[in-house]
């Protein structure tokens, strides 16, 4: 029996190979059929030499290579550069002719760093690692907060104060475990730029600050690097993609920079952050697709393939269009990084006399009143607990915030005199400081420097108030000393 059996497993495997044998016989015969038209069709052309490289050469191997006879112990996905796993994973963008076997094979080589991994990096570096890319690294020395959830895809409930570039790349190992990944847990530095640049082929620009925008800038110049830069605010995103094609300083046909489209950084004091301006999740998930979507298209484009020209990408998800497109200006004759007069270089950066923090400046915590004008929000509920809301001579209290974060939460009978365009507003309205004459005033705002502002100007254009303080911390003071309850937001 057992003999038996043997001879049917030998039959089996001889009849296996026979088939295998042959469809290789045929496939070669269609590859020489292909190779005759193809020599027909260069023969036949009169302004062209040869075929295109890539594809002659794909043609000429296959039939050449002798790791297509399956006499011999070889895999057969070795024949087409891709392993079969590779063709069944990334096969609806192979068939595209914008990516096809050659543009996989430069997303398989490509390496892309991402700085910050946040609402940005986090769908940037999803759909980098879904493609294909090669070697994704990651930068970033903030943990993940519960804040970041409703925008940061990439991070989870489970993983709160976690670093987020780990956090990241265990979401993206999930989603496609033959990328390899490289964490950096801490903030870019000028003095560690170059050195990280240098690994590298493209880098995105996921951040959200001035200071870091300049630094990642200048860096790319000088080491190199394409820049695909994105930011969102609020409702609305920006893209484009700089120093690209990538030249030395001073080179006419080299992409412009950062400091090309912005040649002076914002006023500090105009710079808001998310947690201060808001954002919407699906906004900064928008230009972070976008820009992998750019990196993409670089990487897969053929070497010789000319850069196309620089432009601006503005998005608006209320706006109808949401999306204009702004032309740019080729490199600035007197950018301070990427021109023939440029001040910003490799010294420079590592030995840390670039100061991106002086350049930019910085708003430091409002703190203009004098301790005589401040109370803590425990004075405050002391306040409110020995005063009545119907005694005419209750305090007043103004909550200065936005009405949307007012609408969120209050205390009771306050009223809302919000701060942005507040000046405006009382020479206008002169009732409003008809109203406060006389009575005790209590300002009060989300973290305690709007106060600040609104008292000194209540002070300037109403010297008749009784009594005018500011709660010191506003509500974040609230809640950590008074109520722990109030809304985190």
């Amino acid at each position: 029996m057992a003999d038996v059996l043997s001879t049917s497993a030998v039959d089996a495997h001889v009849s296996a190979l026979r088939q295998q044998i042959q469809a290789t016989e045929e496939q070669l015969e269609q590859l020489r059929e292909q190779l005759a038209h193809a020599e027909e069709a260069q023969h036949r052309a009169q302004d062209a030499g040869k075929l295109e490289t890539d594809w002659q050469q794909e043609i000429l191997g296959a039939l050449n290579n002798p790791q297509h006879q399956y006499y011999q112990d070889q895999q057969p996905q070795q024949r087409f550069g891709l392993s079969n796993a590779e063709f069944k994973r990334y096969g609806r963008q192979l068939i595209m002719p914008q990516v096809g076997l050659q543009g996989q094979l430069r997303l398989k080589a490509a390496r892309v760093l991402i700085v910050g991994a946040g609402g940005l990096g986090c769908p940037a570096s999803a759909y980098l690692a879904g493609a294909g890319v090669g070697t994704l690294g990651l930068v970033d020395g903030d943990t993940v907060e519960e804040s970041n959830l409703h925008r940061q895809i990439a991070h989870s409930t489970d993983r709160v104060n976690v670093f987020k570039v780990d956090s990241a790349i265990t979401f993206l190992r999930g989603l496609n475990p033959n990328v390899n990944y490289i964490p950096y847990r801490a903030h870019l530095t000028p003095s560690t730029a170059l050195e990280i640049f240098s690994n590298y082929d493209f880098v995105l620009d996921c951040t959200d600050h001035p200071t870091s925008r300049y630094l990642i800038s200048d860096a790319c110049v000088l080491s190199g690097k394409p820049l695909i830069s994105a930011s969102a605010l609020r409702t609305e995103g920006q893209l484009t993609v700089l120093n690209n094609p990538p030249r030395v300083p001073g080179a006419s046909d080299g992409g412009p920079c950062y400091r090309c489209v912005f040649p002076r950084p914002p006023p500090a004091e105009s710079v808001v952050s998310c947690g201060e301006g808001g954002i919407l999740g699906p906004v900064v998930g928008v230009m972070g697709i976008l820009q992998a979507l750019e990196t993409l298209k670089l990487i897969t484009s053929p070497p010789e393939a000319a850069a196309p020209p620089p432009s601006l990408l503005l998005f608006s998800a209320y706006s109808m269009p949401q999306f204009r497109n702004v032309k740019l200006r080729s490199r600035r004759a007197d950018c301070a990084s990427c021109s023939a007069n440029h001040t910003v270089t490799e010294s420079s950066l590592t030995s840390g006399s670039m100061d991106y923090v002086a350049f930019c400046g910085v708003t430091d915590p409002v703190d203009i009143l004098p301790p005589s004008s401040r109370m803590s929000a425990g004075d405050l509920l002391s306040t409110l607990s020995t005063s009545s809301p119907h005694d005419d001579d209750a305090p007043v209290v103004l909550d200065v915030r936005d009405p949307t974060q007012f609408e969120l939460c209050s205390l009771p009978n306050s009223i809302n005199l919000p701060y942005q365009g507040l000046q405006t507003r009382l020479r206008e309205d002169t009732q409003i400081l008809e109203d406060l004459k006389g009575r005790d005033v209590l300002v009060v705002c989300k973290q305690g420097n709007d106060s600040q502002l609104v008292v000194r100007m209540l002070e300037t254009m109403n010297p008749d108030i009784r009594s005018l303080k500011d709660v010191r911390g506003g509500f974040c003071a609230w809640r950590n000393e008074v109520d722990p309850e109030w809304p985190d937001y």
